[in-house]
């Protein structure tokens, strides 16, 4: 039987390792991560191209510091596309405030957002990345407004705004 004591170190223990984990991007090596896209292009292409911290969240999946992006409170009609390649991914009347601090969505558009398990961090969760490079934008929740439901809780700096663009599905 554990003590209280025992119990509280364990809690922080599992915290601090998911914090630094999340923090620099740690996570297993997984064999769907060979899948092959129309993007393709070498670690130092990708880093050449992209910021430090678009780096990170597309091509190392890692996360950004909630209530920290740009377009978060972005409520223009646009189009929200991948950082990576610019592939149109989520529609700005989609878009609500979920209050966890990340651009969120109630609908994909379909067909350009894939989905993936992700068991990184000793949870069971459903990560997302654009279907054309493979770029992470961050995963989807089941406890989203209706229609759908869902809630794309999306790293904003994975994303690139284009302000007054249509909207492209119904």
């Amino acid at each position: 039987m554990m003590t209280k004591r025992q119990v509280l170190l364990s809690g922080a223990a599992f915290a601090g390792v998911a914090a630094l984990a999340a923090k620099f991007g740690v996570r297993p090596a997984r064999s769907e991560d060979a899948q092959v896209f129309e993007v393709t292009k070498t670690e130092e292409e990708w880093r050449a191209m992209l910021t430090p911290a678009q780096f990170n969240i597309l091509r190392q999946e890692g996360t950004e510091r909630p209530f920290t992006s740009e377009l978060l409170d972005e409520h223009r009609e646009g189009v929200f596309a991948c950082a990576g390649c610019d592939l149109p991914l989520f529609e700005s009347d989609k878009k609500f405030d979920s209050g966890t601090g990340w651009p969120s969505f109630w609908q994909e558009i379909v067909g350009n957002v894939d989905f993936k398990e992700d068991r990184s961090l000793f949870m069971v969760r459903t990560e997302e990345h654009c279907h054309r490079c493979g770029g992470h934008l961050g995963h989807v929740f089941d406890d989203g407004p209706p229609p759908t439901g869902k809630r794309h809780c999306i790293n904003g700096v994975a994303l690139l705004f284009h302000p007054g663009q249509g909207q492209t599905t119904g």
